[in-house]
């Protein structure tokens, strides 16, 4: 199944279990972007033994914020059920000069359940000469298994802190891939076989695989491009298509 959800305000999702198929869902705001003061809220639950595939039809474009301006967010919350499936799947974040941005995700796992999750943003317009020239991008990441909580990942860039093009050099993109569980065990295995170093003749990235528990890794990745990061992902992208029946990426990127 595949259908598109348009968030506007808290959107609730519901994935019966079915053990034959995965359901598709991409979601899209009623904009080009996300305006100073937008507030998205995605609530999804995965029924036992269900999978589901959530990504957006194109990146989440940021604008800018006025002077005193409170910034756009998103949250997503998900429970998943035993055996069953969820991958998280967005297009990078993409934010324009003086953005501010927020995000928030957890997700609930049953001890049985697997996640595979995908975050990825960019500099901003570069062509436009907006390279790394928005005002904050904060993303904070918690997965819970059987009640307890297992990881948290959190990313805060703010240039009070330092000038972003100074502390990010020559990266244009980063991204981070998340496996959790026993049904992306040739997900993860592909994560690790990951080259540390990916050259090209447009430019570079840099990867790092790190096992997180028994059945948990993470995959980071900073490149110039977002096509080499993409290219890095391969491999990965392959492992993932085995579990729900399709590439969600072949055609895409």
């Amino acid at each position: 199944m595949i259908a598109t959800a348009f968030a506007s305000s808290p959107l609730r999702l519901l994935m019966p279990a079915n053990h034959g198929s995965a359901a598709w869902v991409f979601l899209a705001s009623l904009g080009g972007g996300l305006l100073d003061g937008d507030r998205i809220g995605v609530d999804v639950e995965v029924g036992e033994g269900a999978s589901a595939l959530l990504g957006t039809q194109a990146s989440t474009k940021v604008y800018r914020s006025p002077e005193g301006g409170v910034g756009a967010s998103q949250r997503l919350s998900a429970r998943v059920a035993a055996d069953a499936v969820l991958a998280l799947v967005p297009d990078p974040v993409v934010c324009f000069a003086d953005a501010r941005y927020q995000q928030s995700i957890d997700v609930a796992l049953d001890s049985s359940a697997s996640l595979c999750l995908l975050e990825a943003y960019s500099c901003g317009r570069s062509a436009r000469g907006e390279r790394w020239a928005f005002a904050r991008y904060a993303s904070r990441t918690t997965v819970t298994r059987g009640g307890t909580r297992s990881i948290v990942d959190a990313t805060r860039l703010d240039p009070q802190q330092g000038p972003l093009p100074d502390r990010m050099g020559r990266f244009d993109v980063l991204v981070s891939l998340l496996a959790v569980g026993p049904r992306f065990g040739p997900l993860r295995r592909a994560m690790l076989s990951s080259p540390s170093y990916e050259p090209s003749r447009t430019g570079s990235a840099v990867v790092a695989a790190s096992p997180l528990a028994n059945d948990a890794c993470i995959l980071r990745v900073a490149a110039e491009r977002f096509e080499l990061a993409s290219r890095v992902l391969r491999s990965s992208f392959a492992s993932l298509a085995a579990v729900l029946g399709d590439d969600p990426f072949a055609r895409k990127w």
